[in-house]
């Protein structure tokens, strides 16, 4: 490691240091000091998602999962202004903004009704709706355009992503195009003040007479998600309302708000890119500590987010804040000042996404006062909203200096988007970091160098050599929504030796967008040797775990006759006559399960754990079939048991009731007090147990009604297991290897029930195996043996126990019955996480109906 930045502690890793809370210093008029100093700055909400979803209000959870509600297509039509007169909420006088003395929700759309009469600058558009149902408000401020300047505006703007050589040329982009700012508030519901400094931003551009304001709008777009997280900013919530952390979910977008991020994203193709948080003091301001992501065209990127960070740290220090008078610390810049712990190396954060979408410069803003949690609840209202106050002057000095850097260096940013276009669809490789290629930047060392090496192309194979149309589909249309260019071959073709029929997916790699296109296909890096710890995932891949399959084609001439598809093909079949038969292999075939048994039809399971569905259903398998794009092929096998319809009692994280209920599940969430208030277990057939459910905790009369209810479990982790041994349900000893490992590992599958069909790779975080296994317990899945890890962070502990090696060979799937007979499942694994292992999903389907 180089020697810019001072050591850490890395066992601060675990703590969530962004709600420490300082003593007031000693003086009546002295104000009180905030966080005690920090060994370093990490995000909060690191670690195996915990929260239980038995909180979560069901209507938002039903919302998050509705897949035929997508971001709307922002408007391109018409010029600036574009106002909308918004509809304005009931009044809510609990909204926790109030307390802090910033804006409640409620009041957000008559101000911005007002502010769009402020002259001709403002203009507002409802970019989409909240899990909760909140309109999510995106502002533009900019110099007034006819509707021909706003199509000429929108040319320009295809013409850098999709002819980036010729815009390089192209001198009427040079003088006339205006740079895209934007600026993302409040995705974290009770990190509040950046809303309130926007809001003073756009009264500010709207209202400013001087020369240099009207030529910055008349050279700029500014655009401000006003607020990106209403549900959260309500409730005084982290998480949205069906319970999701939003700047976890880029890359797999479940969520209605970040699909909304992501459109803004891919239709305005913002250059410079703020997201604004709390807290962290002093004022945290990216570019950050390395890993860094591997996708990016980092040498630009590091240039442009450097340079910009400095005129932040600028801004916020020149309030004249200090830690004596205000308890507010100078400005850290995690690159320069820190040696890990604040990464940018996975891009399921908003600003480690932006940059696949043409940002070349994107940054975290954590302003320093704390005012949620522990803070909200203890100190004088009047101390709130002080320290509230200080934080939206330093998120709007924050979102100023932006302006200022982005108008003063506007030929070098615009310069630099096209060039990162222009080197992906060149096929060019990347330039790896140095002195050299970043002058100006202090500290580049060998630590701070990640590049990838992009294949020639992908390709999602067709026909028999797909193993799952479905699941290819749902890859091919992610790709979509994330802007990657995909063709459809239309004839059989040959690529490295191997043959293709016609109606595979080819994407090619030498495309504007290959960052994205690569991030989501490829299989990922193990990071482990690199650094202490990782705060949150590590490694991710789609390709390997959404249940497609995926071939890298690493290099080669690329003659394929492709059409360009902005949807996958149909995937729908039904097979004409006799019984059928349905895989389960996919979530959407465990719907379609679900969905005929609550229609009455009787089911039966196959030897490998697939559904027979007698042929008098056909009619009912055709509206699935085409709703779900699930295939019925035809069977002669009649099946043994009949499969029974699973009603599941759930103690899960938000992220897995939102995956079972996709499965088709009724869900019932509950924990450890729901049970203890007395739960109606004739409501279900199944508990799965992850998190929020302590046997232990359990009161005896909690036990006995569990006892008696003769249901199976499905456990899965620390907790599962936990649960099993307390309720001493399976013989089987469980194995916690390194908590903060995670990332895609190799498998190997038993086939049967649980795992026939699987793929040979899943995910795990904070993984575990289990030894000593007693009598009748079998074993669905074990690690690789060898290295099973592929991608991601996990190392052994300081005690040189709990990694990979340790785990090969291992179980990490165990099922079995209780000693009162009843069905028991145990995963070590994280089949359900954060949507990233749809391919697995069925994993868990398919044990929940072993009974």
């Amino acid at each position: 490691m180089g020697s810019r930045r001072p050591a850490l502690i890395t066992a601060a890793l675990t703590a969530a240091l962004a709600g420490a809370l300082l003593a007031p210093l000693p003086g009546a008029a002295a104000a009180p000091a905030q966080d005690q100093p920090q060994p370093h700055p990490v995000r909060e909400g690191g670690a195996r998602d915990a929260a239980s979803a038995a909180g979560a209000p069901l209507s938002a959870a039903a919302e998050a999962l509705s897949r035929s509600r997508p971001a709307p297509e922002l408007t391109r039509e018409g010029g600036y202004p574009r106002r909308t007169v918004l509809d304005t909420p009931p009044e809510n006088q609990a909204d926790k903004s109030i307390k802090l003395g910033l804006a409640p929700y409620h009041s957000l759309a008559p101000r911005l009704n007002d502010l769009q009469r402020l002259g001709n600058r403002v203009s507002v558009e409802v970019a989409g709706h909240s899990a909760g149902g909140h309109e999510l408000y995106l502002v533009t401020v900019t110099a007034p355009e006819s509707a021909g300047q706003a199509r000429e505006q929108e040319r320009m703007r295809e013409r850098i992503e999709n002819a980036p050589a010729a815009a390089a040329r192209d001198r009427r982009i040079k003088s006339a195009y205006k740079t895209p700012v934007f600026i993302n508030n409040n995705i974290h519901g009770n990190e509040w003040e950046g809303t309130d400094a926007a809001l003073k931003l756009i009264e500010e551009l709207a209202q400013a007479k001087d020369a240099r304001t009207a030529d910055l709008l008349a050279k700029s777009r500014v655009y401000l998600n006003v607020t990106a997280n209403p549900d959260g900013r309500i409730a005084g919530t982290r998480a949205n309302a069906g319970g999701f952390d939003l700047n976890r979910d880029f890359i797999t977008a479940t969520q209605p708000e970040t699909r909304a991020i992501r459109r803004i994203a891919i239709d305005k193709q913002p250059a410079v890119m703020l997201d604004l948080h709390g807290y962290v003091n002093g004022t945290l301001i990216e570019p950050t500590t390395p890993p860094h992501g591997e996708n990016y065209e980092y040498d630009l990127f590091l240039k442009n987010a450097y340079a910009n960070a400095l005129g932040m740290e600028k801004g916020v220090n020149g309030l004249g804040y200090t830690e004596e008078k205000d308890g507010v610390r100078p400005a850290v810049i995690p690159f320069r000042d820190q040696e890990e712990g604040w990464d940018d190396w996975p891009p399921i954060f908003t600003p480690q996404y932006m940059p696949f979408q043409g940002a070349v410069a994107s940054h975290t803003i954590e302003f320093p006062m704390t005012v949620n949690n522990t803070a909200y609840n203890t100190l004088p209202v009047e101390e709130l909203r002080r320290r509230a106050a200080i934080n939206t002057d330093i998120a709007g000095a924050a979102m100023r200096a932006t302006l200022d850097h982005t108008y003063t260096h506007r030929a070098a940013v615009l310069a630099d988007q096209i060039e990162t276009f222009r080197r992906g669809a060149a096929g060019e490789a990347q330039r790896p970091v140095s002195p050299e290629t970043v002058p100006g930047v202090p500290g580049i060392g060998p630590e701070d160098v990640y590049t990838a090496k992009f294949p020639r192309a992908y390709v999602i194979p067709a026909g028999r050599a797909q193993r799952s149309a479905t699941a290819a589909a749902r890859l091919v249309d992610h790709l979509v929504a994330n802007d990657v260019r995909v063709g459809r071959a239309l004839s059989p073709f040959r690529l490295a030796g191997r043959s293709y029929p016609a109606g595979s997916y080819v994407v090619d790699m030498h495309q504007p967008k290959r960052g994205i296109a690569n991030v989501i296909l490829a299989d990922g890096r193990d990071i482990s040797a690199d650094v202490a710890a990782m705060y949150d995932i590590s490694g991710w891949s789609l390709g390997l775990l959404w249940g497609a399959d995926v071939r890298a084609v690493e290099s080669g001439e690329l003659r394929v006759r492709t059409r360009t598809v902005h949807a996958a093909a149909p995937t729908g079949y039904v097979a004409p006559h006799g019984d059928l038969r349905l895989r389960l292999d996919d979530p959407k075939e465990l719907a379609a399960l679900n969905s005929l048994q609550k229609q009455g039809v009787g089911v039966r399971r196959a030897k490998d754990g697939s559904a027979i569905v007698p042929g008098s259903a056909r009619d009912r398998a055709r509206v699935l079939a085409d709703r779900l794009g699930v295939a019925f092929h035809a069977t002669k096998e009649k099946g043994g048991g009949a499969l029974q319809r699973a009603r599941v009692a759930a103690a899960v994280t938000a992220g897995e009731l939102l995956a079972l209920r996709e499965m088709g599940f009724d869900v019932e969430p509950v924990s450890t007090a729901v049970l203890n208030a007395g739960f109606d277990w004739s409501k279900a057939d199944v508990l799965y147990v992850s998190s929020g459910l302590d046997h232990a905790k359990l009161t005896p009369e909690a036990r006995a009604a569990f006892e008696k209810s003769g249901v199976g479990v499905v456990g899965l982790g620390a907790q599962g297991a936990a649960f099993n041994n307390a309720a001493a349900l399976l013989d089987v000893t469980a194995v916690e290897g390194n908590g903060d490992g995670n990332g895609v590992v190799r498998v190997t599958n038993a086939g049967g029930a649980i795992t026939g069909g699987a793929p040979a790779h899943t995910f795990v975080y904070s993984p575990l195996w289990f030894t000593g296994l007693g009598s009748g317990v079998r074993v669905e899945q074990s690690y690789g043996t060898v290295d099973p890890l592929v991608s991601g962070h996990w190392r052994a502990t300081d005690k040189g126990t709990g990694g990979p090696g340790d785990a090969a060979g291992r179980a990490s799937i165990v099922s079995g019955t209780s000693r009162a007979g009843t069905p028991v499942a145990l995963f070590g694994t994280e089949p359900l996480f954060r949507s990233h292992p749809k391919g697995v999903f069925a994993q868990i389907g398919r044990a929940l109906l072993t009974r």
